[in-house]
């Protein structure tokens, strides 16, 4: 639903308003549409970490390892040195946030570019599972659209 899609990104432009934003950088592939939907209204280019090794991958990377709870494995996320750079003011988008581990190994790949953390946004945030909590109390500015409760009898509860 690409309209959904738009107020997304509008709705992050609009929280994520006081901070300059460089670049945008998410995990392959959920977070890549709403990446790009956001950056339009930023107007600024989005990065996405790859899960796979690629032939067309540069050599020069930036790397962190995430385990991912679904999949049920370790993941190294590579990010190429050119497309990050010293002192740039990054936002960070996913579609879900649950126990963090993404944004965490993404959050490592800044601090190994001397990256600035400009905030976090997420779309749907699992409040049940402790990622967003733990990420609050670093200080990290995190914006989720929605945090949703664990489903009971099939139902999702909004916090």
């Amino acid at each position: 639903d690409v309209e959904l899609l738009n107020e997304i990104g509008k709705e992050f432009k609009d929280r994520f308003k006081e901070q300059k934003i460089d670049k945008i950088l998410t995990i392959e592939t959920s977070g890549i549409a709403i990446a790009v939907i956001a950056a339009q209204y930023f107007q600024v280019p989005v990065v996405f970490a790859r899960k796979i090794d690629s032939k067309t991958m540069d050599k020069e990377v930036y790397e962190s390892t995430v385990y991912s709870y679904t999949k049920e494995k370790n993941y190294i996320i590579r990010v190429s040195k050119r497309f990050i750079n010293e002192g740039e003011n990054i936002l960070l988008m996913d579609d879900f946030l649950a126990r963090g581990k993404a944004i965490e190994g993404l959050i490592d790949i800044l601090n190994k570019a001397n990256a600035n953390l400009a905030g976090v946004g997420i779309v749907i945030e699992k409040g049940f599972q402790d990622g967003g909590k733990s990420l609050r109390e670093k200080g990290i500015l995190i914006e989720s659209l929605a945090i949703i409760d664990k489903p009971l009898d099939g139902k999702i509860k909004f916090i």
